[in-house]
């Protein structure tokens, strides 16, 4: 299993059903001690297998409970040698420790990073091996158990219902379940001098961690999430998650970070003036299509930002901003004075995060859904998440699926060919 745009990461031969991770993280000397539990099944004889783990150093490794195992280290990936039969579930024990820093890579730094008074882990596409050994794959999904043991004044968020902490001396120890299957590169621990205050209680839990002197301006500027979350259920099918919770760090950030269950914003994204409230309904957005709903490789990225782009654009209509109409015409004369270089089915790993790709996939939604109609294209939106909870998808599959809500199958294929499988950007429709 692995991804032509991230080459370096992911490992064939094997799928892994469940990550348990015991954290020691030392903040003052940003010092992480680790011991990863990780079962996994083969699909196909194996003799060797490998793991990607970068800038940390295992030393004990240990398959199916039998130890000593051989293993060595090189160009952040880890080998195992072990005999594992074709379809055997089986287990690995890994021991590991070093100061957990951010990847190089083409998009920027990624993965496990210091704060000035804690950490923030985002790992979008390739971090995740920064802070625990992993398939890192985005099509191979698993359970999660996650323990964090850190000094005492600092709050913990992880992916996943809390289900317990216990405070030991100087030291609390967080441990967190997420039940739902997640990809690597959505998992995460935020690690702050923070506060926590509550947002809403229905349609889901929502709650903000944050500093303490950011408070009032955050319950302003994400004040409207509860309505975000009502109109996002009623167009995108229930929520996919048990809860949601917003972290806002004390230092500022670029952009915005999703992962399963959580959002991350910097300080800057809190103004008291709603200044970045459509990146609030991106993030949010994200939880459907991205996180529930993860590409099966990073080809497929435009299901989840062209999803989530136009998920701000129905927001800004909803919220009394610029109409979905409005909104698409605006970014498609913009996209016209672009360069002609990018195709939304394959955008390549240069431009999988260019900003042409999630407007120009917000732009083939709501073209979608003129040619649909309103009532067939949220049908289709809802039978999307409900049919691909919590799994894995392509561009075929909702290709597939959207030919069974239009009443013209060959101008529906005509309409994807032109927005997703052609650089020239296609003309708006003519309004009816």
């Amino acid at each position: 299993m692995v991804d032509r745009y991230v080459p370096s990461h992911g490992n064939p031969g094997y799928k892994v059903e469940s990550y348990d991770l015991e954290l020691d993280y030392r903040v003052n000397s940003n010092r992480l001690s680790g011991k990863a539990t990780i079962t996994a099944f083969a699909t196909e004889p194996l003799t060797r297998f490998s793991l990607d783990l970068s800038g940390l150093r295992a030393s004990k490794v240990a398959v199916n409970g039998r130890r000593p195992q051989r293993f060595t280290q090189r160009a952040g990936k880890l080998y195992v040698t072990a005999p594992i039969p074709d379809g055997a579930e089986f287990s690995v024990d890994i021991q590991y420790n070093g100061n957990p820093k951010p990847e190089d890579s083409p998009w920027g730094e990624l993965g496990w990073d210091e704060l000035t008074e804690g950490v923030i882990v985002a790992s979008q596409p390739s971090g995740a091996a920064t802070w625990f050994p992993c398939n890192d794959h985005p099509g191979d999904k698993a359970h999660y158990r996650i323990s964090i043991t850190t000094d005492s004044p600092y709050q913990v968020v992880a992916n996943g219902r809390l289900v317990s902490r216990r405070v030991k001396a100087s030291r609390t120890t967080w441990v967190f379940d997420q039940a739902a299957p997640m990809a690597t590169y959505l998992a995460t621990v935020q690690i702050g001098r923070y506060d926590e205050v509550d947002l809403a209680a229905s349609p889901v839990s929502i709650r903000g961690v944050l500093p303490g002197g950011q408070i009032r301006e955050f319950r302003h500027d994400f004040g409207r999430q509860q309505d975000m979350m009502k109109l996002f259920c009623r167009l995108f099918g229930p929520y996919p998650f048990g809860g949601y919770t917003v972290v806002v760090t004390d230092d500022p950030l670029e952009i915005p970070l999703e992962a399963q269950g959580i959002s991350v914003f910097g300080s800057n994204h809190v103004d008291g003036r709603r200044g970045s409230e459509r990146l609030v309904a991106h993030e949010l957005a994200h939880q459907w299509f991205g996180n529930s709903l993860t590409p099966s490789n990073w080809q497929h990225i435009w299901l989840n930002e062209g999803f989530a782009c136009y998920a701000e654009w129905l927001w800004s209509e909803e919220s009394g901003g610029l109409t979905a109409d409005q909104q698409v015409a605006k970014a498609h004369s913009r996209l016209k004075g672009l360069d002609q270089d990018l195709l939304l089915s394959d955008p390549g790993p240069e431009l999988m995060f260019d900003d042409r790709l999630y407007k120009r996939g917000a732009i083939t939604l709501h073209v979608l859904r003129k040619h649909l109609g309103d009532d067939a294209f949220f049908e289709l939106l809802r039978t999307w998440t409900k049919t691909h909870r919590h799994g894995s998808v392509s561009t075929a599959q909702f290709i597939a699926l959207a030919t069974t809500f239009s009443p013209d199958e060959d101008a529906l294929r005509q309409l994807f060919a032109a927005w997703l499988d052609a650089y020239e950007l296609p003309s708006l429709p003519r309004r009816r």
